[in-house]
């Protein structure tokens, strides 16, 4: 952690237990005394000098961080983050994952929740993590920054609670993301001017580094200190802008604990596959013979004709005094510091050593695998699925491609503008206003409630040969209105429209239970035997499988306004999302609290 984050960091409490009955020695044994705290951070988002490919660049960080400073809380506790945008840009921070119960003031999305932190200006978030642990992060929710603007968010059991499963020796964020040559913002820009789309990235990272395979990178590369016979957490965050990735571990097995701060079944694996906005947890026994073995990350590139990054970062999973290895117990050479293993950014001499071995490595188009790991996640036991369900969605999710009279603005295939929409509508934000203040404040004329439940036209969704007719999507910022504490089903149906490809669709507010995935055409007569309804996986982010679908089911009990998109910016800005209006329930602690009194004013 910083030193900017350490000098503002601050807990408050802890509350103490107070017993008047006869037994309060005995429940002192057994009650923990702390109950909660409230940390305070500040986050300056600001202009950052560093060197990537051989490559000085400027780029926008939290607290001149790259990543961003990890966020550790206990479950139950209160953060209090002060933003100030000291940068060039407009800014919104978003919590990933956490559900924001009644407080959407909090969730982050520009012009969805909130207007941006213009330059100069600064806005406290404030939230509680109730019931939630595991592995979350944060990200900037504003044009493209999220892709140097980001960070893990680490809520570990309530204190006094164990996991569930053996506590690990250490623990490691592992931080999966994009790096471009030039500046993301003019990357995006250039796109939304030509209509063309957004160039593909440079490299991949892990904890801000390419690793050895890429140009000036190897005496970067990020080291994660073993001991022999320890068994260590990693907490795999997915914070690519537009690439699926598949991770690999040489020399042994990653044990899955945990996907999107959700315990999941225990099951191994030799491959991890994490969307953008996806995390998973792994645990990983230090049993192979004291060496060093690469963690790798590539893209899992599911369209077909589609140009990627083809690059893959490497870091190092290294033995304590392996043979020809300096030592990386102590110093700027371990790479991280602290039980809860935090990337550092000096430098790293224990560099040296004999060279790692490589893992075995999918295909950057093995579907086969990628489907083979998703289908692995399970809750640990049985849960209560919600139902009847009470409100669907049958919603497709794909491209689009705009008509245009040809010229400098209209660079997409076949002289048309690139977009893309859910059932057929291409999601436009608005400007003046966020939904949300819209919503609460009865605004008129900023966003409509008649996004289509079902797609406007019904056709042979995953064809390669879509009629041209089709292929144009409308503009608008329709939502969809939901009652509180309705049961919603939401089937996400990719299409064949461009290029079927698999999209992680994330819904904010909210964590959903994954009935079914599939391929092809969703066809409920024959589908609904497919569902699971004893053990389905919670998640907020789900990849819907290329040419394929998904069906997700969720109570609707947090008000608000809540952004569902596809978790690819590309995507996102080319209209793949919408938003649900949830109303108001009928008790007191069942609609949406006051605005905070610093809340961003929108510009004119």
């Amino acid at each position: 952690m910083g030193r900017a984050v350490q000098a503002t960091m601050a807990t408050r409490g802890p509350m103490r237990l107070c017993c008047f009955l006869s037994g309060v020695l005995l429940l002192s044994f057994i009650i923990p005394s702390a109950l909660a705290e409230e940390r305070f951070y500040e986050f300056v988002v600001k202009e950052t000098t560093v060197k990537r490919l051989c490559q000085t660049n400027k780029i926008i960080t939290v607290n001149g961080q790259f990543p961003g400073p990890t966020i550790e809380v206990n479950s139950g506790d209160t953060l209090v983050i002060r933003a100030v945008n000291m940068a060039q840009y407009n800014v919104t921070l978003h919590w990933h994952g956490l559900r924001q119960l009644r407080n959407g003031w909090a969730d982050g999305p520009e012009f969805v929740t909130q207007c941006p932190i213009r330059p100069g200006s600064s806005y406290t978030y404030r939230y509680t993590t109730e019931g939630q642990e595991g592995t979350l992060w944060w990200h900037a929710h504003s044009s493209w920054l999220r892709a140097t603007v980001h960070g893990a968010l680490i809520i570990h059991p309530k204190k006094g609670l164990p996991y569930p499963f053996p506590k690990p020796a250490k623990e490691f964020p592992v931080l999966l993301a994009e790096w471009w040559r030039r500046d993301p913002i003019s990357v995006i820009r250039q796109s939304m001017i030509t209509g063309a789309p957004p160039n593909i990235s440079d490299t991949i990272l892990i904890n801000g580094q390419p690793g050895d395979f890429l140009p000036c990178s190897s005496q970067e590369t990020s080291i994660i200190p073993v001991v022999a016979g320890e068994t260590n957490l990693l907490r795999i965050t997915n914070a690519a802008m537009n690439s699926e990735l598949f991770v690999s571990l040489a020399g042994h097995k990653m044990t899955v604990v945990a996907a999107d701060a959700q315990y999941t079944k225990p099951f191994q694996t030799n491959v991890v596959l994490v969307g953008p906005g996806q995390t998973t947890d792994v645990l990983v026994t230090a049993n192979a013979a004291p060496g060093r073995y690469y963690l790798t990350a590539r893209v899992y590139a599911s369209a077909r004709g589609v140009p990627f990054d083809n690059t893959t970062a490497t870091a190092i999973f290294q033995y304590k005094n392996a043979p020809g290895c300096a030592d990386t117990s102590t110093g700027a050479n371990a790479g991280f510091s602290g039980q809860q293993g935090r990337p550092r950014s000096s430098g790293h001499p224990g560099r040296a050593g004999p060279a790692p071995m490589l893992p075995y490595m999918p295909a950057n188009n093995d579907t086969n695998a990628a489907t083979v790991f998703s289908n692995s996640i399970r809750s640990p036991g049985p849960v209560k699925v919600p139902g009847p369900v009470t409100q669907e969605l049958f919603t497709t999710v794909g491209f689009g491609l705009f008509n245009c009279r040809p010229g400098p603005f209209c660079q997409g295939p076949n002289n048309t503008r690139f977009g893309a929409s859910m059932n057929n509508v291409s999601f436009q934000l608005p400007n003046t206003v966020s939904l949300l203040q819209a919503h609460y404040h009865h605004i008129p004329g900023v966003f409509t409630e008649d996004f289509p439940a079902f797609p406007p036209v019904i056709f042979d969704f995953t064809s390669q040969n879509i009629p041209r007719a089709l292929w144009q999507p409308v503009k608008g910022t329709r939502l969809y209105r939901v009652k509180f504490g309705a049961v919603v089903q939401i089937v996400f149906q990719d299409t064949g429209i461009f290029a079927a490809e698999e999209h992680p669709m994330h819904i904010h507010g909210y964590h959903f239970y994954v009935l079914a995935t599939g391929f092809g055409n969703y066809n409920p007569r024959r589908d609904e035997a497919k569902f699971n309804m004893v053990d389905p996986p919670s998640r907020n982010t789900i990849g819907v499988p290329v040419g394929g679908w998904a069906v997700v089911r969720f109570k609707a009990d947090n008000p608000g306004v809540w952004l569902v998109h596809c978790h690819i910016d590309a995507h996102l800005t080319g209209g793949l999302a919408m938003a649900l209006v949830v109303e108001d329930g009928k008790a007191e602690l069942e609609s949406t609290v006051p605005p905070p009194l610093d809340l961003p004013i929108c510009g004119l």
